[in-house]
């Protein structure tokens, strides 16, 4: 008895993953800050960046927190506006997040549409108006570390 078998052909299909890049910030070590930003993640698709938070010592219970919904980056020089697409950890207002006490740290992240290539400076606004708002200008984050992943180093070894 004969078997045929058939040959399958092999289709190689390439894929490219997003470029994702992830800089750390080496003043968030500073834990004398109150308010700073630990990271940006900066791909083909979106531009996420962390924060650390330090409740007031000058309320009893560390006050409140929330985010601005129409908060945007802005790469410095320039007048387009890149509006917040989600945050995670932090409440949108009129919705606040209420400190159990002073001095309590508090971890957020906001993600925005991606910034144009060779984008190194950036204004990072939650309200442009009196009052206590989260306004970080002139950012520039092109001095900024990355940390090689365990996976990029065998990588670069094959």
């Amino acid at each position: 008895m004969e078997t045929k078998i058939e040959k399958q052909l092999e289709v190689v299909r390439e894929t490219t993953l997003p470029t994702t890049i992830k800089l750390y910030n080496p003043n968030a070590l500073d834990h004398t800050l109150n308010h700073r930003m630990k990271s940006i993640e900066i791909s083909d698709e979106y531009t996420r960046i962390d924060f650390i938070f330090r409740s007031s010592n000058e309320y009893h219970n560390g006050g409140w927190i929330d985010m601005d919904k129409n908060a945007y980056i802005s790469p410095v020089g320039s007048t387009t506006k890149y509006r917040l697409l989600r945050a995670i950890g932090i409440p949108i207002a009129p919705t606040k997040h209420f400190f159990k006490r002073k001095g309590e740290f508090f971890s957020y992240s906001l993600i925005f549409p991606a910034l144009p290539a060779g984008t190194a400076k950036i204004d990072v606004i939650e309200k442009e108006a009196p009052g206590n708002y989260f306004n970080f200008y002139r950012i520039d984050y092109s001095k900024w570390i990355t940390v090689a992943h365990p996976m990029d180093v065998e990588r670069s070894k094959n």
